[in-house]
């Protein structure tokens, strides 16, 4: 039985996809994504999914995801089912039509927060002066 393994990460978020044969039911943390929430994640994750269109049929999706906050759970999900996908079929097709759409869905997005500085509340905020 083939089966592809990949994962994907969005600022504190980590996704594992496991894409093996099987009848086109996708599942997130062992719930399906029809009944997945909010929708907007929900769409997220289900970009490379319609992009690859009637071979969606063939396999299964697992994705197993913890970190984060919901949309950084959903985008690592995308990046993680995409590499998976791209993984199982070795299509250069497949690869060329997700780096087409979007290039976050094959290559982590690197992004992350700033560090807390000195003399303020967060990286940016600062105390405020009164000259006086």
């Amino acid at each position: 039985m083939k089966v592809a393994i990949a994962s994907g990460k969005r600022k504190t978020a980590i996704a594992r996809a496991v894409v093996k044969e099987g009848k086109g039911r996708v599942r997130i943390n062992h719930v399906p994504i029809e009944i997945w929430e909010p929708e907007l994640a929900r769409l997220t994750v289900m970009e490379p999914l319609a992009l690859i269109g009637d071979k969606l049929n063939k396999i299964d999706v697992e994705i197993k995801v913890k970190g984060g906050g919901v949309m950084g759970q959903a985008e690592a999900s995308r990046t993680a089912v995409a590499r998976a996908i791209n993984s199982y079929f070795k299509d250069p097709e497949i690869e060329r039509l997700f780096k087409e759409y979007d290039r976050t869905l094959l290559v982590n997005d690197v992004r992350r927060k700033l560090p807390k500085l000195p003399l303020g509340r967060g990286a940016r905020k600062r105390r405020q002066k009164s000259y006086r």
